[in-house]
């Protein structure tokens, strides 16, 4: 088996250091379409999740049915955070094992940079501001039914599918249209003694 046809595939030459060519790691065919299909499902299930999201918190601004609104911010609370963080993850280790074992790299293109960091940013939100605050979401479901609700409690949930959906809708783009090139090297300098 020749390097080009498993999972190592050539090495990359010009490093510009005079040193020996630092061999490249690929995926092979099958792995790529197999991890591109689970990126690209992971993503479009995120973004249905944002989109449930966004129906449950504008059903619990906006209806006339006190129930309504109170099921909504409950089903809010209870069931969105973990599947959107899985579909999360998933989306960003596919994104990993697809730029580092392709030719897009992780950070030689800008477009794939971006859409890195705006994973990376996006789970972080996730674990750190909207999940904590969906008990305050569980009670103000709870307190509608009681008739004395604290509308400080959602004012923020306006936020999460918006910011999120606009992400989501331009890292789609990034990965269609791919933009602005690779990212500069730095020049080596040689060493001299």
């Amino acid at each position: 088996m020749t390097p080009s046809q498993g999972t190592i595939e050539g090495t990359r030459r010009g490093t510009g250091g005079g040193g020996p060519p630092v061999p490249r790691w690929r995926i092979s065919r099958g792995v790529r379409r197999a991890t591109l299909v689970l990126h690209l499902v992971s993503a479009g299930a995120w973004i249905g999740i944002d989109v449930i999201v966004a129906v449950l918190v504008l059903t619990g601004w906006f209806a006339d049915d006190v129930d309504l609104r109170s099921l909504a911010y409950r089903a809010l609370a209870a069931f969105v955070v973990w599947p959107m963080l899985v579909c999360a993850l998933v989306c960003l280790v596919t994104g990993v094992v697809l730029g580092l074992g392709t030719k897009w790299g992780l950070v030689r293109y800008w477009w794939v940079a971006v859409k890195l960091v705006l994973n990376l940013v996006l789970c972080t939100l996730i674990v750190v501001l909207l999940q904590p605050g969906m008990h305050d979401v569980a009670a103000y479901g709870e307190q509608l039914l009681t008739g004395n609700p604290s509308r400080a409690r959602v004012q923020k949930m306006f936020f999460p599918p918006a910011v999120s959906l606009s992400a989501l809708t331009l890292a789609t783009c990034l990965a269609v249209y791919k933009p602005w090139g690779r990212l500069r090297r730095r020049p080596t300098r040689d060493r001299q003694a």
